[in-house]
């Protein structure tokens, strides 16, 4: 099942491939020495490519993250998702409008996916990879800091992963 996705440019990254947050930044060429990036946000946008990476943890522990960044993530339908912005992020700002209108700017928006931030295995604590869904436009979005966003994936998230991304389905 190994798609890579045309981005423009060369990116060994595969669909529904599963890598590290240093696995994906390296691949987009972010690392620019032998430092690790100072990045700890869900989001990055790389200006050079013309691209925003959103890092999507859906079920946050309260002890990991703030009440600031208890984001409401989670797959609609097997093409929708739903993501919130960084609680400063709001509709009007620069940010905001680059989601708005990527389609007019030709910038692209990948999604990356991950249940949970860590696994346990005894006493080790080893962070969990994140699944590739691609490419995603936006349809819409509700309210500002944060703007609540429905992205419509470019292709569909696969039935093993659907139901671990979203938070309406019971079972």
């Amino acid at each position: 099942m190994d798609e890579q996705i045309d981005l423009g440019f060369e990116c060994p990254l595969d669909l529904y491939c599963n890598y590290s947050r240093d696995q994906i930044l390296s691949a987009f060429d972010y690392y620019t020495d032998e430092r690790m990036p100072a990045m700890r946000e869900g989001v990055l946008y790389l200006k050079d490519k013309n691209i925003d990476i959103l890092f999507v943890t859906l079920n946050k522990a309260e002890k990991d993250y703030s009440p600031t960044t208890m984001y409401n993530d989670y797959s609609i339908s097997e093409y929708l998702f739903h993501w919130q912005s960084q609680s400063t992020t709001s509709e009007t700002s620069p940010t905001g409008q680059r989601y708005i209108n990527h389609k007019k700017l030709a910038s692209k928006v990948l999604i990356f996916v991950r249940e949970s931030r860590n696994d346990r295995i005894g006493s080790i604590t080893l962070a969990k990879p994140y699944t590739y869904l691609g490419l995603a436009e936006y349809v819409n979005h509700k309210g500002s800091r944060p703007m609540n966003i429905i992205w419509r994936l470019k292709k569909p998230i696969p039935a093993k992963y659907l139901k671990k991304t979203n938070k309406l389905i019971v079972g």
